[in-house]
């Protein structure tokens, strides 16, 4: 069953071999979804789209800079005419504890995670607006919700509950355009920003805290975005849905 058919798909941060990008990326390609991907390296975005077929696109974009994300979508509508889905995926994070956070990590986190989301969500709802559907799945995290993750420090833990408040503000402006805004919190994925961080005692701490007792994989936050991005999920807007493994329960 291809859920994607016919759809134009926008996923930004998604270059990256093993992130949650590119296996999102991937499953919407195998559902019939013709894919943008966007990562701040060129050849990088390039290769990511030529592995999942010919018609997928790779560009490079900073999505800190509001004129490159207008470029790139006039881009992308030049080409495909139209575009259907966003995934607001780019995302930085830093291990920094809330006295030592300094002015540029602070800029730094909070620039790629919410600045980068609203500037692509305004390069694209102009031509959602007008065409009067879209859908757009934004990535926030558990730190948001619980106020700390693994690895993010509470700047990255403020970028991303910031995240979900414009989740909720985007869908309920939005809503009688039928373009629904929901939000993704992934907990303890295993992904390369994961890899190699951690001591056995630590990981095995953090499992602990996980009553599935396993890490995430990236290709099962894939699947919730597919279903938001997806008509399967036609009336759910400013939902944020939980993928970690019962590590925050509420």
């Amino acid at each position: 069953m291809s859920l994607l058919a016919g759809k134009f798909a926008v996923i930004t941060g998604a270059a990256s071999a093993n992130g949650l990008g590119q296996a999102t990326a991937r499953l919407f390609a195998e559902h019939g979804a013709t894919v943008a991907i966007l990562d701040l390296d060129q050849q990088a975005s390039e290769k990511a789209a030529q592995a999942l077929g010919n018609q997928h696109i790779g560009l490079a974009c900073d999505v800190t800079q509001k004129s490159v994300c207008l470029q790139v979508v006039e881009t992308l509508l030049a080409r495909w005419g139209q575009i259907d889905i966003l995934v607001n995926n780019a995302g930085i994070t830093q291990p920094v504890r809330l006295l030592d956070i300094e002015p540029a990590q602070y800029d730094a986190v909070l620039d790629v995670n919410l600045r980068g989301t609203l500037y692509m969500s305004q390069a694209v709802l102009p031509h959602m607006k007008q065409r009067q559907q879209g859908a757009i799945v934004n990535m926030s995290s558990v730190s948001a919700q619980r106020g700390g993750g693994v690895f993010g420090g509470p700047h990255y833990s403020a970028a991303k509950a910031g995240v979900l408040g414009l989740t909720k503000a985007m869908a309920r402006d939005f809503a009688a355009d039928n373009i629904r805004a929901n939000a993704v919190c992934p907990g303890f994925i295993a992904t390369d920003i994961t890899a190699g961080k951690m001591t056995d005692e630590m990981y095995s701490q953090v499992l602990n805290g996980i009553p599935m007792g396993r890490a995430g994989k990236a290709s099962e936050v894939a699947g919730c975005c597919l279903f938001l991005a997806s008509d399967l999920s036609a009336y759910v807007t400013g939902s944020e849905v939980d993928v970690n493994g019962g590590s925050l329960i509420h």
